[in-house]
């Protein structure tokens, strides 16, 4: 069911995550590049797909897009707060901006190590990225009772960048250069890895040193993020109960592998250190997504072979 290749992905993740907070000096060269190695994860994602099939999946599953859409955005995120307003006062809010924010760029390829629909992730992915600049600042202004001064405009540009330069840089590879889009295709999961150390030792490096100060909050921040995750996990799966297995895993992957690296980012800018530090510790369960996700794959081994 498990496979070596998740244990390397998982060794990886917390072993820079490690490294990040016990040597930040050597973490410090990777701060400047997290943005861009989630760009080239969402190229890599891509080389498997092209707009064709996105373009087949909007049209053969545009109900389901639009209620995942509302659900992520929207139901998802006000369930979190007020559960964690009565439960957990202190952790509220990160509640609110991680489950708010936008499927993450990643998703598409933990949706490729499973059996699941990774069209579907994808296109909740841009469609996500395209109205989280107008949802999240709304539902912070309502539930946090704050005005955030963020540019609406330098946000959606933002996000832009992050989705569309990978999706169009693939096209054009696709076009132009083909050898070298099936070279990279074949070499994808161990570029992927180095991909992923970076962006934990850029940001681990960079809050290491309040980690070292509150060492506490670590165990209490890693606690809720793993507890979060569980929780957005079973509320994917249960938010497309009817849908086919492979759809149902792919709900489970928009709903829990969001874009924590930009609520690391906007948090420490309009919030504390505390919502920045629940989003990194989030990488945990980002990751360990992928063991519940192995045991959906088996339990439902049976439809997806009548799918094939």
């Amino acid at each position: 069911m498990f496979r070596a290749a998740d244990l390397l992905l998982l060794v990886v993740i917390f072993s820079s995550m490690f490294t990040g907070v016990a040597f930040p000096e050597m973490g410090r060269y990777f701060q400047p590049y997290p943005l861009y190695c989630m760009m080239f994860l969402l190229f890599l994602s891509f080389l498997s797909l092209d707009l064709a099939t996105v373009g087949r999946t909007l049209r053969n599953h545009i109900s389901m897009a639009i209620w995942l859409t509302f659900f992520k955005l929207l139901l998802l995120p006000i369930f979190i707060f007020l559960i964690l307003k009565v439960a957990c006062p202190r952790f509220a809010t990160a509640g609110l901006l991680l489950s708010g924010v936008s499927t993450g760029v990643v998703a598409p390829f933990i949706a490729t190590l499973v059996r699941s629909n990774g069209a579907l992730v994808l296109l909740m992915v841009v469609v996500t990225s395209l109205l989280v600049p107008f949802t999240l600042p709304l539902l912070v202004e309502v539930f946090v009772g704050r005005a955030l001064e963020i540019s609406l405009l330098a946000m959606i540009e933002l996000l832009s960048l992050i989705v569309f330069v990978p999706i169009l840089a693939v096209e054009m590879l696709r076009k132009w250069l083909p050898g070298v889009l099936g070279l990279l295709l074949g070499r994808r999961y161990p570029i992927s890895l180095v991909m992923f150390a970076v962006i934990n030792l850029g940001v681990f490096s960079k809050y290491a040193g309040y980690f070292r100060q509150q060492p506490g909050i670590l165990l209490s921040t890693s606690v809720v993020a793993l507890a979060l995750g569980g929780t957005l996990f079973i509320l994917g799966i249960v938010s497309a109960l009817r849908a086919e297995p492979e759809d149902r895993v792919a709900s489970a992957i928009v709903a829990g592998n969001m874009n924590n690296v930009l609520i690391i980012v906007f948090s420490s800018r309009f919030f504390g250190p505390l919502e920045a530090t629940v989003a990194a510790m989030y990488m945990i369960p980002f990751f360990l997504i992928l063991l519940p996700l192995r045991v959906c794959e088996q339990f439902w081994g049976k439809s997806f072979q009548a799918l094939s």
